[in-house]
């Protein structure tokens, strides 16, 4: 009969979880990656909440106040364009980006929370931010806001007069 016996490990396996450090480390690499080695450089219009008047009921304004355009470093992704017909009016031509922010950047360090609704300039021109999502966890952990480690924002071309930057 074979010896079966279990001997332990000399020194004992590293902790399952991450500490601050690697967390930190993770988000230096991030910087570092989409600023020097990605370099995608979009401006950031904010919409400003103090002076747009809003509708009391339905929260929406035909009329947005922007505040002044920020500069973001990310990573985006451009997808073809698509063409739809409109009833009755002719052809629409869209085109839509994926923005894939870094949130503890642009939380951290730039005091920037994204919002649908607000929009950003891509190579030249104008989108609106319709619909955001938090896909990764950092290493699978849950329990802590700090962990998400992405913030994708997915954008469609705004039509001219719906957003003027002047």
């Amino acid at each position: 009969m074979a010896n079966n016996k279990w001997n332990p490990p000399e020194s004992p396996p590293p902790p399952l979880f991450l500490g601050q450090k690697e967390k930190d480390l993770v988000k230096q690499v991030n910087d570092e990656l989409l600023e020097r080695v990605v370099g995608q450089l979009i401006l950031y219009y904010p919409v400003d909440y103090q002076t747009t008047n809003f509708h009391p009921l339905y929260g929406e304004a035909q009329i947005k106040n922007f505040l002044p355009p920020i500069r973001i470093y990310a990573l985006v992704e451009w997808s073809s364009y698509g063409t739809k017909m409109l009833d009755g009016f002719g052809l629409d031509r869209q085109s839509d980006i994926v923005i894939h922010f870094h949130r503890r950047r642009l939380t951290e360090d730039q005091n920037l929370f994204v919002r649908e609704g607000d929009f950003v300039r891509y190579d030249g021109i104008f989108y609106e931010i319709m619909a955001l999502e938090e896909p990764k966890q950092l290493f699978g952990q849950i329990e802590d806001d700090r962990n998400s480690t992405e913030l994708l924002a997915r954008c469609t071309k705004a039509r001219k007069g719906v957003f003027d930057a002047t």
